[in-house]
């Protein structure tokens, strides 16, 4: 093989090995029904600020059990948020929200992408797009 061949092999094996991570990714309408959205109101208990995608937990009592359910809804990426202005800190464990998100198109009940979170102390809320802005 010549010195140009290697050289336009190396080039390409390149690019392809940069293209990898755009391959794994998923599709957002594969998960998430755009067009269809649910909110609940419960108590803010974690927020999971991880890569690839952050998760929001709340706790919803059930009016007619009594019962205390586990909700949640996978956001954007930390990094997108904080570039955003949005850090973990606006997440304030323990008050209780409405969280709005779209629905799962699977059709999980406590699952959702988060698109809204309204604090009932003061009537703050935070509001997400799917690109994360």
């Amino acid at each position: 093989m010549n010195h140009r061949a290697r050289i336009v092999l190396v080039v390409l094996s390149g690019v392809l090995l940069t293209a990898l991570p755009v391959l794994a990714h998923h599709s957002f309408t594969a998960e998430f029904n755009p067009d269809k959205e649910w909110s609940e109101t419960g108590v803010l208990t974690k927020v999971d600020w991880v890569n690839p995608h952050t998760a929001t937990w709340f706790d919803v009592k059930d009016e007619k059990t009594g019962q205390v359910e586990t909700w949640g809804c996978q956001g954007n990426p930390p990094g997108t948020y904080s570039r955003a202005g949005v850090h973990r800190e606006d997440w304030r464990i323990g008050e209780v929200v409405t969280v709005t998100c779209l629905a799962a198109k699977d059709g999980t009940k406590r699952w959702g992408f988060l698109k809204q979170i309204k604090y009932h102390s003061d009537g703050h809320v935070l509001v997400f797009r799917q690109g994360g802005e």
